[in-house]
């Protein structure tokens, strides 16, 4: 079973990359935590439509610049592009600790670096997915992709709780240090890769047309274009946990920043399960994308109904588990049905939406957290779950293999 569930860890570049990323991710969720805790109790009165605000200037570029991200993804050397956007994201993290460290941070420079990395996200996500079917072979893209999620999980799990603690030990702008440190890693990692090892993909043609062919693809792909449906409600309603825990974790339990780390950190226990529960399968089972939305919304429901701060970090870690689930069915099973020329043209949309819909979910769900009370923010996330679900079914319904490895690419 554990064979199994780690074999993609046979290869040399994967290990290389699986570790520096994990250590990289521990820093960034670090910073994410410290940013999100800054703007909610420091820089604002418990403003979670400002939380929102930053999160929508953080990942709405991926959703304008997919086009060009996706012809990036397509066309260029990805190691390369992966090593220009970490180091990028280094010293933006290096900046905003500085402005912090000096005293000098303003909430509107947390919105511009947020906006900045926001940008050089938009084109680091889809190399860094589709970058993995250069790391393993074809038979191992699902378990690979189901580890980079165990790892990121796990990060999400250690990051939050250091950060708790140290934000109230050294304060949040040593956090921000601790991130452009942590790039190091992953950057030695790319560095020190047996390029001859790597799985080159099929590089496409460069032509006029090329950076929209993505769209046209999805057109004639309908079991596609049902997959991107049920993870545009999820990435939008769903996705926006910063909102969800900072507004519980102070207003309803109020806790310090240690609880809130805390919890963040029992949403990524459930999630690092699900990770690992998806790693141990051959191939997606894509029939668990309309499951897992089902306990999205189940869960959400418990949580916003939660009488105290323990229940509320059980029905995390079930949501953790269910939205991991779904969003490593969802990668594996786009990227497996996706011909590999098409491969990051396609996974650009995939993370756009991912990203992009951030831009107008999180607002929304801090807007309903300021007027309507942070319970009635989780509501939104359950009636998304239930949308979702319904968007899976009905496809069922109607084409009857979703159930199976998916249709083959024409």
């Amino acid at each position: 079973m554990l064979r199994t569930t780690f074999r993609s860890l046979s290869g040399f570049n994967y290990r290389l990359w699986a570790a520096g990323a994990l250590v990289s991710n521990v820093g960034s969720w670090m910073q994410r935590t410290a940013q999100d805790w800054m703007v909610f109790t420091e820089l604002t009165r418990n403003d979670a439509t400002a939380v929102g605000f930053a999160m929508a200037l953080q990942f709405g570029p991926s959703l304008f610049l997919l086009p060009f991200a996706g012809y990036v993804a397509d066309h260029f050397d990805r190691r390369r592009v992966l090593l220009a956007t970490q180091a990028l994201q280094a010293v933006l993290a290096l900046g905003l600790g500085i402005l912090t460290l000096t005293g000098h941070v303003q909430l509107w420079h947390v919105y511009l670096f947020a906006l900045m990395l926001g940008c050089v996200t938009a084109f680091d996500a889809p190399v860094r997915q589709t970058f993995v079917a250069e790391l393993v072979s074809d038979s191992k893209l699902s378990n690979a992709v189901a580890l980079n999620s165990t790892t990121y999980q796990l990060a999400r799990m250690l990051g939050p709780a250091l950060a708790g603690l140290l934000i109230a030990a050294v304060g949040t702008g040593w956090l921000f240090v601790l991130n452009f440190v942590s790039f190091g890693a992953v950057i030695a990692a790319l560095a020190a890769m047996r390029v001859a090892e790597l799985h080159r993909q099929e590089r496409a043609v460069r032509r006029p047309g090329s950076l929209v062919e993505g769209f046209a693809y999805l057109r004639g792909r309908p079991d596609l274009l049902a997959v991107l449906a049920m993870l545009f409600l999820v990435a939008t309603f769903v996705m926006n946990f910063a909102v969800f825990v900072s507004s519980m974790a102070v207003t309803v339990f109020g806790t310090a920043s240690s609880g809130f780390g805390m919890l963040t950190s029992m949403l990524a226990i459930g999630a690092v399960t699900g990770a690992l529960g998806s790693a141990g399968r051959k191939k997606p089972r894509a029939i668990l994308l309309p499951s897992s939305a089902l306990l999205l919304a189940i869960f959400f429901t418990a949580a916003a109904l939660a009488p105290t701060y323990l229940t509320f970090g059980l029905a995390l870690m079930g949501l953790g588990w269910a939205l991991q689930t779904f969003m490593t069915t969802a990668n594996s099973t786009v990227q497996l049905w996706t011909e590999p020329a098409m491969r990051g043209r396609v996974m650009a949309i995939y993370m756009g939406i991912v990203n992009g819909c951030t831009l107008f979910g999180a607002p929304f769900v801090g807007w309903v957290a300021n007027h309507h009370g942070a319970r009635w923010s989780l509501v939104v996330g359950a009636a998304a779950g239930v949308l979702a679900t319904a968007v899976g079914v009905r496809y069922v319904v109607r084409h009857r293999d979703l159930h199976d490895s998916g249709p083959r690419a024409p």
